[in-house]
């Protein structure tokens, strides 16, 4: 069965994460995705490493970095500094339903690629661009990284213990989620499109993004005036939500309603807690929390981790180990999930992959291809869309324009 985007064409400009994850993600739902990269070096991140996947003489091909986000995508290696390359990416505009980008702001209208120009040469198309603050305000001709705007943005004030330095998260978060953003962005106008015959253009900013995903916290303090803190692996309104020390480990609770937190009570041999008044509610929890956590800790402390996993989860008290990520792979219903695959890469044999989570019943996400080599498909492309003559290739490659 094709994909249920089979039939769009993405021109990806994009380079590191945010935009490639857009594209990947639009790659697995079955669209046909073209990634251009600069001749000689292409996507940052292909030498984002140790570690590297290797061939079979055990020389680096890309960094792991790179195939987190770059899988069914075909490489063209163009210059688009070269008046020639602008051509080139003209022609394939032409051909394509989107364009995914993140220059800086007006970087590419110096090289006639910004949407006001490309919609002059295919007015459907859909463009998005993604930046770090957006395309305008103060900070629009700012650059921007994942980890500065975690800290903008008031992720990090959020995250970490409460006595001890803000602390990101542990990967890329706001690139990953605007690139999720961008990916259901470029769906809707896809859909707008089929609608009106309408193509327009996408601004996208990982500051908005961040933003937008503080969720409750966010609404936290708007409804109350007063900014949320550091609670480290405490939840600002759920009470018991967090980490607790076992005999040999750590294991989560994650108390969702008040019956669960009387059945915690019960298996953990104090039900009086359970009843407590000061205790009954969540409400009463999060009022209370100070008095709470440290009686919930030592009935914690008696038991290992898996005895705690086996009783609360027989007993539907949500709850979880905290896995390393060499265990998030082992575990069998990660397993099951087959969020893990293998794909053919033309120098490194098999690679390892993460899966994608969307489950279709009627268009499958296919795993068709792992992260191209720089220029993979150059000729390949340029051949098949733009009906190139070899000499005219060759004089191309000749002149640096492409790779």
């Amino acid at each position: 069965m094709a994909g249920a985007l089979s039939h769009i064409r993405v021109l990806d400009l994009s380079r590191v994460l945010a935009g490639p994850w857009a594209g990947q993600m639009l790659a697995d739902f079955g669209a046909e995705v073209i990634k251009v990269e600069r001749p000689g070096c292409g996507d940052d991140t292909r030498g984002w490493g140790p570690p590297f996947f290797s061939d079979n003489e055990g020389n680096p091909t890309e960094a792991a970095y790179f195939h987190a986000a770059n899988r069914n995508k075909r490489s063209v290696a163009i210059d688009i500094a070269s008046e020639a390359g602008q051509n080139l990416i003209r022609e394939m505009v032409k051909q394509c339903d989107v364009v995914l980008e993140n220059f800086k702001v007006g970087c590419l209208a110096k090289y006639g690629l910004d949407y006001a120009s490309l919609k002059q040469v295919n007015p459907a198309i859909v463009y998005c661009s993604i930046t770090g603050f957006g395309q305008d305000g103060p900070y629009a001709q700012r650059a921007g990284y994942d980890f500065m705007i975690q800290g903008m943005g008031g992720l990090m004030s959020v995250t970490g213990e409460p006595e001890g330095m803000p602390m990101k998260v542990g990967v890329a978060l706001a690139d990953v989620m605007t690139g999720l953003y961008a990916a259901n962005a470029v769906q809707a106008a896809l859909l707008n499109r089929a609608e009106t015959g309408k193509g327009q253009y996408i601004d996208l900013s990982l500051l908005d993004v961040q933003v937008a995903t503080l969720a409750n916290q966010a609404m936290n303090f708007l409804a109350s005036g007063d900014s949320p803190a550091r609670l480290g692996n405490a939840h600002p309104n759920i009470v018991p939500y967090q980490a607790f020390g076992t005999t040999d480990g750590h294991i989560i609770l994650a108390v969702g309603n008040d019956k669960q937190f009387r059945t915690f009570c019960e298996i953990g041999g104090n039900p009086a807690l359970g009843e407590n008044p000061a205790f009954a509610t969540n409400r009463k929890r999060v009022e209370n929390r100070d008095d709470l956590i440290p009686q919930v800790a030592e009935i914690i402390a008696q038991q290992s981790t898996n005895w705690w996993l086996e009783q609360l989860s027989a007993a539907c008290v949500p709850c979880g180990p905290i896995n390393t990520i060499e265990q998030v792979f082992a575990d069998p219903q990660v397993q099951h999930r087959e969020m893990q695959v293998e794909l053919e890469h033309p120098k490194a044999g098999k690679v390892a992959g993460v899966g994608n989570p969307v489950k279709f019943s009627e268009t499958p996400v296919e795993y068709r291809s792992a992260p191209p080599m720089l220029g993979q498909h150059t000729e390949q492309v340029l051949t098949d869309l733009l009906k190139m003559e070899n000499d005219v290739l060759e004089g191309l490659r000749q002149s640096g324009v492409i790779a």
